[in-house]
């Protein structure tokens, strides 16, 4: 274990184990031996969420809040931005708050600068008031993107209440650009960053919840009587929004593209090519109702295909709770799968692509069905935590209803976050090894995926409600791992929408879409990252940028591989692509 690491996990322990009383050795033992340890506090990671609640039981307490990874001053680092709820209730004060905010770093989504290249150790730094971001409201959700193509990545914060634009500056501050259009004062949750129209800039689209209103709130009440949260069915669907942004100005296109049916409680959204036509899809995760799958026509409009497609319903014909996605080439047959969380009581979904944009549920096949009945997932990802070359998954965890075995607790949602592993056609829970970290039971919510402390594996920040924010450190076992970090030419820097292929001397490629969208309400590192395989050379990367065309750079090994656009050199279809499939 690295030293730092190990120092992270060994202030944790000391923070948890009492003050003045040694660490026992199998705790220590239990720290080196982790899958993940938690750093949050010890790094300068203290934020706490604070839901406002004043037991009025609105449902914006209970929905939690997103994490964005990005390296906003462009050091070559993930920095962290967390966002932060308010008060609810009109008039109230922090005064009559049933849970007391924190008392530091507040109010507000706090920015937290990562100072580990500089200093060789991983240590954040609050620099939400030099920053300028003022996210003041009931924060929601967090998009990452360039989107006026000046290097820099941007900030989009959706809300309860009115959405904000952060234009990054490329020094350390960031201009609040929010235009009509962008400040929905409808409940936004998630967002994404999107090149639809392929004209080389990103466009964005953020989905809507339901229509909810303080005035308009409703009183529910759990089986044994007593005051809960409602459910989203007791009010009204309001439709998303799609806005295409032309030369950085946003455009509201939601009717004209076809997606004014847009309705549906809109938690998850993540956009890909699913169907393998070129062209970016969108998929939205609605809560309780059926999924949307708008495929693009090539034409500029969408139609939802979700009931052809298999990805409506599960396979018994049921909606599901749905809020957090995942969608990767998790089967590594070259199309892009998807998973996603749901409630208790139902299964968390695998839909499996056949490569034309067409799904079976096959979530028992692949052993995710009963274990994950107990738990209410929010925040996900595929991600090859151990190195394998197989993508292994994680789900933060945290119920919105009482739980019966805690009722009586001031918070009674408390639940374990859970960790899979694949091994070959299944996949194992292996939380009980992950370490510590995953004993705890907390109500966790947004999550986002990057390599925090830069040792060449995937690490994971997890947004707690009405809890501190945790940042888990990846303890990889030392295999050779590589990441690919795109530029793109003079449109659409981030190369958002690009797939990259690791070309191995032996097997079939190995394919990451570029991205920052999915989980939930959370944005993660759009860097490709690849384990390889033990006995495996990487012998290069294969590129198709979002204008289509496709290009082949040398890759190097237990380093980040910038590859500029224009700079490889031409690699033909038919070398690897989706045809290539067993």
């Amino acid at each position: 274990m690295p030293a730092r690491i190990l120092g992270a996990a060994l202030a944790a322990i000391l923070l948890t184990a009492g003050c003045g009383e040694p660490p026992a050795p199998e705790q220590l033992a239990a720290a080196e031996d982790a899958l993940f340890v938690e750093a949050a506090e010890a790094s300068g990671l203290s934020f706490r969420h604070f839901i406002g609640a004043t037991g009025e039981y609105f449902i914006p307490e209970i929905m939690g809040a997103g994490v964005a990874l990005l390296d906003y001053d462009g050091d070559g680092d993930l920095d962290v931005f967390l966002l932060q709820g308010a008060l609810l209730a009109p008039e109230a004060s922090l005064a009559d708050s049933t849970f007391p905010p924190p008392t530091r770093d507040w109010p507000g989504g706090q920015l937290y600068r990562n100072e580990i290249v500089p200093s060789g150790e991983l240590r954040f730094v609050n620099v939400t008031e030099s920053s300028g971001i003022r996210q003041l409201g009931y924060g929601m959700g967090a998009a990452v993107g360039d989107y006026d193509n000046d290097g820099d990545p941007d900030l989009f914060l959706t809300q309860f209440g009115p959405n904000l634009l952060y234009r990054n500056n490329g020094d350390g501050t960031f201009d609040d650009v929010t235009t009509a259009g962008l400040d929905d004062a409808r409940w936004s949750t998630s967002a994404t960053f999107l090149d639809y129209d392929r004209d080389g800039d990103l466009d964005l689209f953020f989905t809507n919840y339901i229509d909810f209103t303080i005035n308009n709130s409703k009183q529910c009440y759990d089986p044994a009587g007593a005051r809960d949260y409602c459910t989203p069915m007791v009010h009204n669907p309001v439709p998303d929004r799609l806005l295409r942004n032309d030369q950085g100005r946003f455009v509201d296109v939601t009717r004209a593209v076809g997606l004014e049916g847009a309705y549906g409680n809109g938690l998850g959204v993540v956009a890909a090519d699913f169907d393998g036509d070129g062209w970016i899809d969108i998929y939205v995760a609605n809560d309780a109702v059926a999924n949307q799958f708008w495929r693009n026509n090539q034409r500029g409009g969408f139609v939802d295909d979700a009931l052809p497609s298999g990805t409506a319903f599960n396979a018994d014909g049921l909606a599901e709770a749905g809020m957090g996605i995942a969608a990767e080439d998790f089967d590594g047959d070259g199309d892009i799968d998807l998973f996603l969380t749901h409630l208790s009581r139902e299964t968390n979904t695998l839909y499996v692509n056949n490569g034309q944009g067409l799904f079976r549920d096959e979530t028992n096949r692949f052993g995710l069905g009963s274990i994950s009945t107990p738990f209410t997932g929010f925040g996900t990802a595929w991600l090859d935590f151990d190195h394998d070359g197989l993508l292994d998954l994680f789900v933060a965890n945290g119920d919105v209803t009482t739980m019966e075995s805690q009722r009586g607790d001031a918070y009674p949602f408390r639940q374990k976050n859970q960790l899979y592993r694949r091994r070959g056609n299944r996949f194992e829970e292996v939380s009980n090894a992950a370490g510590a970290a995953f004993e705890s039971e907390e109500v966790s919510r947004g999550a986002a995926f990057g390599d925090i402390d830069q040792d060449g594996d995937t690490d994971i920040v997890v947004s707690n409600n009405n809890g501190p924010a945790r940042l888990l450190l990846n303890q990889r076992n030392g295999r050779e791992w590589l990441r690919v970090r795109l530029i793109g030419g003079k449109d659409n820097r981030d190369a958002i929408g690009a797939r990259v292929a690791l070309l191995q001397d032996e097997g079939k490629p190995v394919w990451r879409r570029i991205h920052t969208d999915g989980s939930y309400l959370s944005a993660s590192s759009r860097d490709a990252h690849f384990a390889v395989p033990e006995g495996v050379s990487a012998a290069a990367a294969g590129v198709e940028w979002p204008n289509g065309s496709r290009e082949k750079f040398a890759v190097e090994p237990d380093r980040v591989n910038e590859l500029r656009q224009g700079g490889g050199e031409p690699w033909p279809h038919g070398e690897a692509d989706r045809s290539d499939r067993e």
